[in-house]
């Protein structure tokens, strides 16, 4: 549970400020530039806070594998707040001039670090203490975080947004991001009574503990870093195509009402709350490969359909769009990650292990935001390029589930893990 709602606040954290740079951020940190070129910009700013995650994964990983897990979700938790609360204080170009986009990408960048160091770490405490065949059902929970850290987020900014569009704009998109500090607090007050995993107990009494772990990892297993990389590419994108582009893209390009395109995204990530742990378990039944393997297929399937129903204009049909994506299709993949990431890697470096391979997949994620708004825009208007991307990432992923062992019922206590016969 400690690590259900400290993943949940975490990614609230996160998904604010996609929110924000899809709605916001332009007009009031980019106002020089035009429509389109500030919505660029303010993705531009969301892609720094991935590129910033895999150097928080290697900081955190290290802690981690040395200090202890709990010391570094503490650090993480607390960074996290706390660039996210400053973003909420940041005064606007009109006041600041050029001050206000760099003191931006700078808090994005701490908030890239801190959650590089979170998912890592979460999965890690959580499969490490959890029955060997019950580990995809308990290692889900963290990753319910995101749906539900999406649901807050997308609920908050769903209510200010109701204000009339001028007090939205100077004051009330700050709500969210203030509020941070209240859930922050509980946070940090839920992980500190949590206790040490026995893994990362017995390295230490042992003294087993790794000098330097991403050395070690990157010299033991970088092919498990490079599968877990490319598995991370089938779910990560379609997930922030849906989750952060199609705001901006359904209300620029497609005529779509903002609230509307945010309830639909809300209605989605209610329904993957449940489907992520259904997923999970459903992978100590069948294996972590099958899972996934279906749900990749599936989401490689759904790109080009996906983008016809939006563009249908149907409120309904857009909301069914979205249910596809994210429960099913995201839910799919993202149910058995957590302990398929942690089974591939042993107890001195899995910590460093999963974040650094989820991390580097979140930097190629990060960009497609930006990426697909400079396709679309030189297509004119047209949805094909990021379908196309969105194929990509999907037959990757496919392909590297097809290329890694099942890991169901791996022995974590072993510093190579292998599947117990």
């Amino acid at each position: 549970m400690a690590g259900l709602i400290g993943s949940t606040i975490e990614w609230y954290d996160f998904y604010i400020y996609g929110l924000a740079a899809a709605l916001v951020f332009g007009p009031t940190f980019f106002p020089e530039f035009s429509p389109v070129a500030g919505t660029l910009a303010a993705f531009g700013t969301f892609a720094v806070g991935f590129i910033a995650r895999p150097l928080g994964g290697v900081i955190f990983g290290h802690i981690g594998d040395r200090v202890g897990r709990k010391r570094a979700l503490m650090a993480t938790l607390f960074l996290m707040g706390a660039a996210t609360v400053l973003v909420g204080l940041l005064p606007s170009y009109a006041m600041i001039g050029v001050w206000a986009p760099i003191l931006l990408v700078s808090m994005r960048f701490l908030q890239g670090f801190a959650v590089g160091g979170e998912w890592g770490g979460a999965v890690t405490m959580v499969v490490e203490s959890s029955p060997a065949d019950r580990r995809g059902f308990f290692g889900s929970l963290p990753q319910m975080g995101v749906p539900l850290g999406l649901v807050l987020s997308t609920t908050i900014f769903g209510l200010v947004s109701l204000l009339p569009d001028r007090d939205f704009m100077t004051w009330g998109w700050r709500i969210p991001f203030v509020l941070s500090a209240f859930l922050i607090g509980v946070g940090l007050f839920i992980r500190s009574r949590i206790a040490e995993t026995s893994a990362f107990t017995q390295l230490k009494e042992g003294n087993l503990r790794d000098k330097l772990p991403i050395a070690d990892v990157l010299h033991t297993n970088w092919r498990g870093i490079l599968l877990t990389v490319g598995m991370y590419l089938s779910a990560g994108i379609p997930f922030y195509i849906v989750t952060v582009f199609v705001l901006a893209y359904g209300s620029n390009e497609l005529g779509l009402s903002e609230g509307s395109l945010l309830w639909g995204m809300l209605l989605a990530a209610i329904v993957e709350a449940f489907t992520v742990p259904f997923f999970g378990s459903l992978s100590d039944r069948l294996g972590r490969r099958p899972v996934f393997m279906a749900s990749a297929a599936f989401a490689l399937l759904l790109a080009f359909p996906f983008f016809w129903l939006l563009e249908s204009g149907s409120t309904g049909l857009v909301w069914f769009a979205m249910i596809l994506a994210l429960p099913i299709a995201h839910g799919g993949m993202y149910g058995p990650t957590a302990a398929l990431y942690a089974e591939i890697f042993g107890p001195k470096v899995r910590y460093t292990g999963t974040s650094v391979g989820y991390q580097l997949g979140g930097v190629v994620a990060g960009l497609v935001p930006v990426t697909a708004g400079f396709l679309v825009n030189a297509a004119g208007g047209a949805s094909w390029p990021i379908a196309l991307i969105w194929v990509a990432a999907a037959a990757t992923g496919l392909l590297c589930v097809l290329i890694v062992h099942e890991t169901r019922g791996t022995d974590l206590t072993l510093d190579v893990p292998r599947p117990r016969r």
